[in-house]
């Protein structure tokens, strides 16, 4: 159990960190609402377990190996979050009462959410260290990896989860234009802020 608390706090710390996926999930929920994103959440996390099992099959060791290719990714995640955050810069503001912003809005979606953590390599990076570090105890190695990757994953859940919650507690805000408008910039201009950090520690 100490081993379990160990791993869930550390996989808390760095996946909750406020990068660009979190913020994305903040932004989004805030301005169409937390239904209608439950779509980019599934992604995200889909994007997750796809990071998780690449960690484990040593995609983080290819990509140190290969730093062109780790930098394409780098890249082209960054382009991703800079149209996620066009997305929600965008959003046209609430009227008074209604449940979600217009219907034509360019809505983070699904696919969204997953290229954005499949392209992301800190990802792999991160579960590299934490299977290097916190490994849990199994029957074998096959045991050992696949419960420290479904204790990564069910933090994973809660901490999006709670991301994307804690934008739809802002979602009142939105019913007032010129209160929508500066989250929803702000939001958009710290996701760009995070890429331009993650850049630099290349």
């Amino acid at each position: 159990m100490e081993a379990v608390i160990t791993l869930a706090t550390a996989t808390a710390l760095l996946l909750g960190s406020p990068g660009p996926a979190p913020l994305a999930l903040a932004a989004t929920s805030a301005a169409f609402g937390v239904k209608p994103s439950l779509g980019f959440l599934g992604g995200i996390l889909c994007g997750l377990a796809v990071a998780i099992v690449g960690a484990t099959a040593g995609m983080a060791t290819v990509l140190a190996n290969w730093p062109e290719l780790k930098l394409a990714l780098q890249l082209t995640g960054g382009l991703y979050i800079a149209y996620v955050a066009y997305k929600i810069a965008m959003a046209p503001a609430l009227s008074h009462g209604t449940a979600s912003g217009s219907d034509t809005a360019p809505r983070p979606t699904f696919v969204d959410g997953f290229i954005l953590n499949i392209l992301n390599p800190k990802a792999y990076a991160a579960f590299l260290a934490l299977f290097s570090q916190f490994l849990l105890p199994g029957d074998g190695a096959l045991g050992s990896y696949l419960s420290t990757g479904i204790v990564c994953f069910l933090v994973a859940v809660l901490v999006d989860s709670l991301w994307l919650l804690l934008g739809g507690l802002l979602r009142r805000l939105f019913e007032r234009p010129l209160w929508a408008r500066c989250i929803r910039f702000g939001f958009a201009a710290s996701m760009l802020l995070a890429v331009g950090l993650s850049l630099t520690w290349i």
